[in-house]
Parts: structure tokens; sequence; C-alpha cells
């Protein structure tokens, strides 16, 4: 890392913290299609609208996206992985995975549920009671689908100025939810739609009190074994796993900075620490997302009702509409499951058909959302639409 406690650092440390780890406004809207019709879209148009994003100002200094159908999958990627060796970004590279790790701790909440462990009805009176009596009647599906009204913990501002001042800070993550302790709900349980991290940080610890098992070992247990992900981690400090996809903070005319390693992921957790490969998120998505027996089909409907106009954050392609842990993206070729997320360095989508058997995943190395770079992010979602399309016409 460089420059760190320069006033360049500090004005991005700001920036990044304000933006990946505050609740932000949600971005709606189509953006148009960079290509309409039905015909299928050629590789060397999928690479080319890459490099187009990699060229833009402002813009990632690496793009990776992995299709696959069936046991086929098809790579394109455009810059590079790390602007020192300039080498191009691999299947292999470890990124984080921002709010994307909220569909981890969904998927051990919802196969705590498969196993009659926990309920979607649960409330956090009954699981975590020492949590605020006014927050008690809120329950796992409304934590889950970003119905709670729980308080947003990353935009406390003690918990901001923890961030400025030391990056690295080592947060006890089981008392994150401490910064909001004292502040009652933003709103009714159930009556509104509000994209929180304190949310799966509460589902995450209902899932603990009901299994008295650390949630580390409940994602090895009922996560990456079952899906033999090898290379998906939620790690403690800073350091990425190597070979990863290097992160930066692209912001016109300041040259790239390096902010793979800037934060702390205890201040995250589990609703955005989790890291993997580009192979390992693209097998998740298709068992997340996908009805491959992964979940019951009773649990696999309950986590299908959807909230029209939830919208992950930052947006995804198309219609957005809000489920259990995974999102709805409507696009002009069709509808796909998933979700979406940003931390300084990366911007992520991974999505998967309702079968399973189309997957798209899709990684930038800057981070991209409606507050930093609304512009850009129209872009984002345009490009992604290109992508999904380019995936169900396949």
């Amino acid at each position: 890392m460089a420059r760190i406690g320069t006033r360049p650092r500090s004005r991005a440390l700001v920036r990044l913290t304000g933006t990946a780890l505050a609740a932000a406004a949600l971005v709606g809207g189509l953006v148009p299609a960079a290509r309409a019709g039905g015909a299928p879209l050629s590789g060397e148009f999928l690479d080319k609208r890459l490099e187009e994003l990699v060229r833009t100002a402002g813009g990632p200094p690496g793009a990776i996206a992995l299709l696959r159908v069936g046991d086929r999958t098809v790579v394109h990627r455009a810059g590079v992985a790390d602007l020192r060796s300039g080498r191009p970004p691999r299947t292999v590279d470890h990124m984080r995975l921002a709010s994307v790790a909220k569909a981890y701790s969904g998927a051990v909440a919802l196969r705590l549920v498969d196993r009659g462990r926990l309920r979607l009805d649960d409330t956090i009176g009954e699981r975590l009671p020492a949590l605020p009596a006014a927050w008690h009647a809120v329950t796992l599906r409304q934590l889950l689908q970003h119905t709670s009204g729980l308080p947003d913990f990353s935009a406390a501002p003690e918990f901001v100025e923890i961030v400025v001042a030391d990056p690295q800070h080592r947060f006890d993550s089981r008392r994150l939810l401490d910064f909001v302790a004292d502040r009652g709900l933003e709103f009714r349980p159930g009556t509104r739609y509000a994209y929180s991290n304190s949310d799966n940080i509460a589902v995450t610890l209902m899932a603990e009190a009901a299994t008295g098992e650390p949630y580390e070992r409940l994602l090895e247990e009922l996560v990456y074994r079952p899906l033999g992900l090898r290379n998906t981690s939620l790690p403690q400090s800073p350091r990425m796993p190597r070979p990863y996809l290097h992160g930066y903070d692209v912001t016109p005319p300041d040259p790239p900075e390096d902010v793979s390693e800037l934060l702390s992921p205890t201040g995250v957790w589990a609703s955005g620490g989790i890291v993997a490969t580009p192979e390992d998120l693209s097998t998740f998505i298709r068992a997340w997302a996908g009805d491959q027996g992964y979940l019951s089909q009773e649990t696999r409907r309950q986590q299908r009702r959807f909230l029209p106009g939830a919208a992950s954050e930052p947006a995804g392609p198309g219609a957005n509409a809000g489920g259990l842990a995974v999102f709805r993206y409507t696009t002009r070729c069709g509808t796909v499951y998933g979700h979406t997320g940003n931390f300084p360095g990366y911007t992520q989508l991974a999505v998967a058909t309702a079968d399973g058997r189309r997957s798209l995943t899709f990684s930038l190395t800057t981070q991209i959302n409606k507050t930093v770079k609304p512009d850009l992010l129209a872009k984002v979602r345009a490009v992604q639409e290109d992508f999904v399309c380019a995936l169900l016409r396949r």
C-alpha cells in the first residue's frame, strides 16, 4: 500500500469508506441496451465491451467475466490483474466479493432452515435477546430481505471515524451492531425496503446462536465443503490470499492506487468479507441461485418471494427485485438471479439461471456505485446486460 497518511491517501480513504461501508441510496431504472435484438453476441463483441470499460476514465484496470453453460466455461477478460506486473486477470485469482458475501451468510441461514435449526419467522428477541429490545420483533425473513429497519452500523459516525483513523483496525466482528445499539428501528419491520449491512450481521449471529458454532465453521460445513469450494475464505487479516486480483482506487487525474489490502475485513465480516476466485464464485452462485438441490423446494419457494424494485448495491442489470439474500434481475433477454457488491477496489456481479445450468460472474478491479461513479455505473450495468444476453442465448 502506498501513501497511507498523506493527504491524497486521506481523501481516498474518506471517499472509499464513506461509500463502501455506509448504507447508500439505491439505484433504479433500466439502463439502455448497448445492443438489442435476438442474435447471439459474439465473443469479440463482449471482449470489446470489457475493453471499453477498462479504457474509460475512472474505469477498472482489470476485468474478468466467466460464462458457464453446463460444463463449458468461456472466459472474457480485459486489462491487467496487477499494474506492476501487467499480467492478465485469471480465473484462479482471489478477489474480494464485497456484498456478494451476503449471499453466503444467507446460504448458511437457509440451509439451517432446511435442517430445522432456524425458522424464517424466528425473531431477534427469541434468538438474540441481548440485542436492543426495540429490535426484538424483527424476523430472520425480514433480515434476509432487508425489510428489518435495523440501522446500518457501517454508517455510524463512530464506526467511520475508526476506519478513517486506522484502516486496518481489527474489529470484534460479533460486536459490530454495538455501533447502533442505542438506536431504535428506522421503520416498522416489513413495511419498507432498506439495504443494510447490519441485517446480515444479525442473520449470522442468529445462525451462531441456533447452532453454538462459529460462523466460519458453519461456512465450512454448509457452504464450502458441500460445494467443493477450495479457494473461498473469510479472512481476518487485510492480507489477500495469493495470487489475487489487485483492486484500485481510480480517481483521475491521480494515478490508480492499490487498495487491495487497505481495509480490515473484520469491519464487514458476514456482510462483505468473503474472498474467492472467479471459479469458486461461479460454482457457488449456480447452487445458491439455481434450483440444483442445494435448498429444499419449500425453502427455495420462500427465497424467491421477490419485492419488486428492491435493488442490490450497486444495482444489477435490468429491473431489480429482492428475495431472501438473492436478487432477481429482469433484463431485455430474460431473468437471472444472484447478487452484486462493491468494496474499495472491487465491483462484483454473480448470477445464474433459475435451473442453475447457466451462470455469469462479472468482476471489476475498482469500486463503482451510484454515489462515487454514477455515469460509469450506468455503463457497467449496460455491459452486464449484454453479458446476461450472451449467457441466455448460448
